[in-house]
């Protein structure tokens, strides 16, 4: 199994976890259904896929996955407010351009979001680049040249993000390149973070 690959089933299981039974769920990005497809089998959730991607469309739809072909950055302005329990956005955070306009959108059509994102303040990470050289993982496995990822993000980041735009923070989960759970010191020894939030009521 490949890094990719790894990373994708830790993702998933951690995300399944805090999906309840039975929810409605919009995955943005959805590639080709995997993540869809998982939760429905483990959690008998309804939902939907948003794609652009024509091949990954084709995928999801022959994996039985309602898909809608569009661009996120283009909004959800399909979908009503609070539209869905949970929208995911799932290792894509870091490779989209409008991201507060995303988030918004997110918190707007969901009652409650998710999403995950590799820390670029990991210490390999930051060792890397002390080194004169950028950053390579199996978390961001890209050269520089052909790299997906728009934005680079720390937990660290992240969090005075949410600070400063009202959301709230449910539940945080890091993990360390083993995938072993990462209590102290997240910034620095945390791979991959996972964040489950929603508004801050007002």
């Amino acid at each position: 199994m490949c890094a990719d690959q790894v990373i994708k089933r830790q993702d998933y299981e951690i995300i399944t976890a805090l999906v309840r039974d039975e929810a409605t769920v919009l995955d943005l990005g959805c590639g080709d259904g995997s993540l869809l497809s998982h939760l429905s089998d483990t959690r008998n959730i309804s939902g939907y896929g948003v794609e652009q991607d024509d091949k990954k469309v084709l995928a999801s739809l022959s994996n039985g996955i309602n898909v809608i072909q569009a661009d996120l950055e283009q909004g959800l302005s399909g979908f009503a407010n609070d539209a869905f329990d949970y929208v995911i956005l799932s290792l894509t955070l870091q490779a989209v351009h409008e991201t507060e306009a995303i988030i918004e959108e997110m918190l707007r059509v969901g009652k409650q979001v998710i999403v995950t994102f590799p820390n670029f303040g990991l210490w390999r990470h930051r060792l890397q680049i002390f080194l004169g050289k950028t950053p390579i993982s199996k978390e961001l496995p890209y050269q520089w040249y052909d790299t997906p990822n728009v934005h680079v993000l720390t937990i660290k980041d992240f969090e005075e993000y949410c600070k400063t735009h009202g959301i709230s923070i449910l539940e945080r989960i890091v993990i360390n390149e083993a995938g072993n759970m990462v209590k102290a010191l997240p910034n620095l020894l945390g791979a991959l973070a996972i964040y489950h939030f929603n508004k801050v009521a007002k």
